[in-house]
């Protein structure tokens, strides 16, 4: 297990669910020793028909398991990044609590108005999908880098579909793109600071986004969950789902010094489901 990030200050967003990749991240992190800030969008709905982020008292609880089990600090903080004044109150209160950071790691996404066809695509839904996935992973970097005063890493939460176009889903693929240009762009700005950037491009992860898409197909297709599965299980050569667990483990890899020559890259994490670069 990766031990050096001890002393070491991190924050995810898109952390408030306990069963979604940004809590696998921080609680990861928080496993090699780093204290972790938790943010997320509260009581909101974030996509349509799916579960709504959990309250603050939730995720403070969630922060508070994490202090007790890996005896670090935690903390649990509100965030929509679709709103700058959001991303201030932030980076305010994170510098507050921990001074500088060394950890960001832009993992909040959300999709909106799917399935949809480019040219039936509700234009107030293609913007928000991008706002969040794109924007947002600009605004809380742009706040945060400022704080990352003694250097550090970030992580920006791709996709798959960031390398390859999917059916009716156009905002969201066009805003991972995006991210992955972002991080490289960033990745050249940031070096001389001594702050890496890279990207992850998960595949189909075991998540409730995941269940939701999984929903979504099988009405649409008139088919069944299972049927929608199996079918995408021929896709993936390993022949399963991926685990929150095992993103989270490629983000620790990713900012910790085993790392250490690694800056401006997009990996993906897909089972074989996506073997290009």
């Amino acid at each position: 297990m990766i031990k050096d990030l001890k002393r070491k200050t991190a924050l995810v967003t898109g952390a408030g669910k306990k069963a979604g990749i940004g809590y696998a991240i921080a609680r990861k992190l928080a496993a090699a020793g780093a204290d972790v800030v938790l943010a997320d969008l509260i009581g909101k709905q974030t996509r349509q028909n799916t579960p709504v982020t959990a309250s603050l008292d939730q995720i403070s609880a969630l922060a508070a398991d994490l202090a007790k089990t890996f005896k670090i600090e935690a903390a649990a903080l509100e965030l929509d990044v679709t709103a700058s004044d959001s991303v201030a109150q932030l980076a305010q209160k994170v510098q507050q609590q921990f001074g500088p950071i060394h950890i960001v790691c832009n993992n909040a996404g959300a999709v909106f108005g799917v399935p949809s066809a480019l040219h039936t695509y509700d234009e107030g839904a293609w913007l928000k999908t991008i706002d969040v996935n794109l924007h947002g992973v600009f605004r809380v970097s742009k706040a945060l880098v400022p704080l990352m005063t003694e250097g550090g890493c970030i992580v920006n939460v791709a996709s798959r579909a960031a390398k390859v176009a999917p059916l009716f889903n156009g905002a969201y693929a066009v805003a991972k793109a995006g991210v992955v240009m972002l991080t490289r762009v960033m990745a050249k700005e940031l070096a001389g600071a001594g702050i890496r950037v890279n990207a992850i491009c998960p595949g189909v992860i075991q998540t409730d986004f995941t269940d939701w898409r999984f929903e979504l197909e099988a009405d649409i297709l008139d088919a069944t969950v299972e049927d929608r599965q199996a079918e995408m299980l021929k896709t993936i050569p390993m022949g399963r789902l991926g685990t929150p667990e095992e993103v989270a483990d490629l983000v620790v890899f990713l900012v910790s010094d085993q790392s250490a020559y690694m800056t401006g890259q997009a990996i993906n994490i897909t089972g074989g489901q996506l073997m290009e670069i």
